[in-house]
């Protein structure tokens, strides 16, 4: 019934939007409590939802950062992420980025098609030493422009405890204050067109005695405990807070639960449920017309000119199709929070800046060709790439082999430009890839390529040799497991 209920919402967004494309867009902010990553994620990601999300974006809080284990996941992927990028990549979604900091985890998946279109990735982190929790509390977050429009996801972990609802906006304030970027368009979060604000953020239930908070989450009255929830009162007087949206708190508190069940604390301490966990956006206010122009060029007036014109433009809408908790995962003492929202937009950018595909056919029995033409003006480097990735590859990283763009150019005109790229680095087994351009200036993905079919090997096969034998790359690239 739920997910029949996201498709009927998605159509009448659809019917409803003249203003350009709708993308859909899957949130969840975790408080994983240390614990290790559960077998499946098909009920947290609805993967079989009729309708797929064009991005993922995947918060978690208090993911286990031992020393041994946080020395290993700044090497490779932590448990966490990897589950997330092996569920996802078949499914065609890449990793685009993502940020830790000790416990806190951000990760942002996109559909292929889109990865083009989003640039200007940062990503950045601020500690609060606020209470002596320095380093365990504080906010990730990724910032990016899709299709051209700027946006902020920020992931936070906010001070605990019941009197502390001030000092958790206070934390929340400094972080706005202290993330910065290196960006004309929108140097400080606030700046961005859109800004999700998401996370353990620790505000509780007050006044109410623990039967009654029970008795209302037992007979699903929610809303008499909504006047009492922290984040609600604290908008009330935070200019700050009432720029920012949520939908209503219409699914049982999230904190806090005996793990392995659905049951209430029952410790001796019997902590009182709350919702901590909670996902909020802000549209950046529109802007009044500026009195009159700056001389300087940068001034304030300046850039609320650029902002009238660019929401006129290009208009940019959010719509909150889901916000629930999901009860079916107990390995922590809270419970995800997952909301879905559509994004209507008007594209800024309609090309990518280059395209790329394969010459001829492709095995590793003959030399192979690259063919890419820029579209748009791009500062190329010396450093850029053209990378070879199975189809199903779940980050940038991921790449069965690569070709320096520069070094090994072959001919090119103003139009068109081959690259070759040597036998010896292509998988002896063959399978669908595509071609990925990596702009090092950039440092993004500036074209992909149709899918293709690398060949096996004739002489491979022919002369019956083990493709581990064959060459070192093709240990790795050959293997049963690496294609299936």
């Amino acid at each position: 019934m739920m997910e029949e209920n996201e498709e009927q919402s998605d159509l009448s967004v659809m019917e409803g939007n003249n203003d350009g494309d709708s993308f859909r867009l899957h949130m969840v902010t975790w408080n994983v409590a240390t614990a290790d990553p559960p077998d499946d994620l098909t009920m947290l990601l609805h993967l079989n939802s009729p309708k797929s999300p064009d991005l993922y974006v995947i918060g978690l809080q208090e993911v286990y950062s031992g020393p041994l284990r946080f020395v290993s996941d700044t090497v490779f992927d932590d448990p966490w992420s990897h589950l997330f990028m092996t569920t996802l990549g078949p499914r065609k979604y890449i990793k685009v980025s993502s940020i830790r900091m000790q416990g806190l985890l951000l990760l942002f998946f996109s559909k292929l098609d889109h990865v083009p279109f989003i640039r200007d990735i940062q990503a950045t982190y601020t500690r609060t030493g606020i209470f002596g929790y320095w380093g365990n509390k504080g906010g990730v977050s990724i910032r990016l422009s899709f299709y051209g429009h700027m946006l902020c996801f920020l992931n936070c972990h906010l001070a605990a405890h019941m009197k502390y609802a001030t000092e958790r906006v206070d934390e929340f304030e400094y972080i706005l204050d202290t993330q910065t970027f290196d960006c004309k368009k929108a140097p400080t979060i606030v700046d961005h067109r859109l800004v999700f604000w998401f996370g353990d953020l620790n505000f509780r239930i007050q006044d109410h005695g623990m039967h009654f908070v029970r008795s209302c989450i037992n007979n699903q009255t929610f809303s008499l405990l909504w006047s009492k929830d922290q984040l609600t009162m604290m908008k009330k007087k935070e200019q700050l807070l009432q720029e920012f949206e949520e939908g209503p708190l219409d699914f049982q508190p999230t904190y806090k639960f005996d793990l392995n069940s659905n049951t209430y604390d029952s410790s001796g301490k019997k902590r009182k449920p709350a919702w901590t966990d909670r996902i909020l956006w802000r549209l950046r206010p529109k802007a009044p017309l500026p009195d009159k122009p700056d001389d300087s060029g940068v001034g304030p007036d300046v850039k609320k000119a650029v902002h009238v014109e660019e929401d006129e433009e290009y208009p940019l809408k959010v719509r909150q199709e889901l916000y629930t908790s999901n009860m079916e995962y107990s390995i922590s003492d809270h419970k995800p929070v997952v909301s879905i929202f559509t994004l209507e937009l008007r594209k800024m950018i309609e090309t990518p800046l280059v395209r790329l595909q394969a010459e001829g056919d492709w095995s590793a029995d003959i030399d192979a060709m690259v063919i890419y033409s820029p579209l748009q003006p791009f500062p190329s480097s010396t450093w850029d790439w053209i990378g070879l990735y199975k189809v199903g590859f779940t980050s940038v990283s991921d790449y069965i082999t690569y070709t320096w763009v520069k070094d090994d150019e072959v001919a090119f005109n103003e139009e068109v430009i081959q690259v070759y790229v040597s036998k010896e680095e292509i998988p002896v087994r063959g399978g669908e890839c595509v071609l990925c351009y990596f702009s090092s200036t950039l440092q993004c993905i500036i074209g992909i390529s149709d899918p293709f079919k690398v060949h096996e090997s004739k002489v491979a096969s022919e002369e019956g040799l083990e493709p581990e034998k064959i060459n070192g790359l093709n240990q790795t690239v050959a293997s049963d497991d690496f294609w299936n």
